[in-house]
């Protein structure tokens, strides 16, 4: 059984729904908290796949020119290696978001405001020739929680989703390496811990906590619906049961290796 090394940057920000499909489908998980202070890995040596949860940092640097949290630099290292040596990975949300800077993509503070709470994406074309979103329906539920966008994509990114006013909302680098903006992992209680936390973006938004906590509970059955095939197909292809045939060519990928990575 191979094992996922799991990054959780944030405590209200777990594998939860996520975790529990993933290991329904055989892949055990190992999940590091440096927010806790624990230690990441070098390497990946050892694991058949790499997550990186999402979290309240933002994935560009502080006014003070410091990464958003002391550990991001050494993440976007395991995600260019991971990329680099074709290690299956999942970015989600923040996790997204930086294994897009990592790779020469940018993110910044939203024009278009945060965006929270249930909706749905658009599926692109070249969605279909993906082995893991061929199977997504055109307009699959999801659940936002953002403040933050990717404005640019890395040179070679194959842009899966997008919505109106989130253009990029999934992409895919190399052949097996994803990013998405929005969530798939929650469930009610992990929305109303964040209606409690992140006052400033309802108020913002003009929306009430209970409602969105209501509307997301409504969903959760239609996004399962959606991504836990999802999560079964990713870890098919961690565990090496996916077909050959249904993995993408890996094409031109940009990457920024620092010294030793």
């Amino acid at each position: 059984m191979g094992t996922a090394l799991v990054i959780e940057n944030d405590p209200s920000d777990d594998l939860r729904r996520l975790g529990e499909w993933l290991t329904e489908a055989g892949l055990e998980l190992t999940v590091v908290r440096p927010h806790a202070g624990e230690p990441l890995p070098e390497t990946l040596a050892g694991h058949a796949a790499l997550i990186v949860l999402g979290g309240d940092q933002s994935a560009y640097p502080t006014a003070a020119g410091d990464p958003g949290a002391p550990w991001f630099p050494a993440v976007e290292g395991l995600l260019r290696k991971a990329v680099r040596h074709h290690v299956p990975t999942l970015g989600v949300c923040l996790g997204g978001q930086l294994l897009a800077t990592a790779h020469g993509g940018l993110v910044e503070r939203s024009t278009s405001g945060p965006e929270i709470g249930p909706g749905l994406v658009g599926r692109r074309d070249a969605a279909d020739g993906d082995p893991l979103f061929k199977y997504v329906p055109l307009l699959p539920d999801v659940v936002q929680w953002h403040s933050d966008e990717i404005t640019e994509l890395p040179i070679g990114a194959v842009l899966l989703a997008a919505s109106s006013r989130y253009p990029h909302q999934a992409f895919r680098l190399g052949d097996r390496a994803w990013g998405l903006q929005f969530h798939i992992e929650c469930d009610a209680a992990m929305i109303a811990d964040w209606t409690r936390t992140d006052v400033a973006a309802l108020d913002e938004l003009g929306y009430d906590p209970e409602a969105v906590v209501a509307a997301t509970a409504e969903v959760l059955a239609d996004v399962e619906e959606v991504w836990q095939p999802f999560a079964a197909r990713f870890a098919a292809l961690a565990l090496g049961t996916l077909p050959d045939a249904d993995i993408p060519n890996p094409g031109t990928i940009r990457t920024l290796p620092l010294l030793g990575q």
